[in-house]
């Protein structure tokens, strides 16, 4: 999306915005968010990192920074929040489920689920993470409803790098 047509759909963005504001929490995560968010929108660079989204931005490479190194929010309440807002807005009898997974490339071996395996991104075996990713499809529109991020059998059997990693017992399955 462009600049021209981001300030086309503002208006609409800011209404999503507040909708989901309250879920991040404290007042400058809440403030910070619709920056970063609008950043992931209008960003055209390749590489989405906090310095690149912001030169198209009225904020600092430093505040969106913070925003993805400091806040906190639950991730579970943010998305249960989104399916309860998408549900009976995308209802369709013709609409569907989509289940899909994406590799990305990653550097080093401490990044969570990061091991040699088929990266989609590169179409080849490479050091990547694994997302798998729910979406909705339908005549009312599509929307990412859900993910998970994959844990290989060397991560799952290793209990001791997972606790490194900070993943919850529960998901050590």
């Amino acid at each position: 999306m462009d600049v021209q047509e981001f300030e086309r759909v503002y208006g609409s963005f800011r209404a999503f915005h507040a909708e989901y504001a309250p879920d991040f929490g404290r007042k400058q995560w809440r403030e910070n968010s619709e920056p970063y968010l609008q950043g992931l929108l209008v960003q055209a660079e390749e590489r989405r990192n906090a310095e690149n989204m912001a030169e198209a931005l009225p904020v600092s490479a430093r505040a969106l920074q913070r925003f993805l190194t400091d806040a906190r929010w639950e991730d579970a309440a943010v998305t249960a929040h989104l399916q309860a807002y998408l549900g009976p807005r995308l209802t369709h009898r013709l609409a569907v489920w989509a289940v899909d997974s994406s590799g990305f490339p990653k550097q080093g071996n401490k990044s969570v689920g990061v091991k040699r395996q088929y990266c989609g991104a590169l179409g080849k075996i490479a050091n990547c993470q694994v997302g798998v990713f729910l979406a909705h499809v339908g005549p009312r529109g599509r929307a990412l409803v859900d993910k998970w991020l994959y844990l290989p059998k060397e991560w799952v059997r290793d209990p001791a790098r997972c606790d490194a990693a900070g993943i919850p017992r529960e998901q050590q399955v």
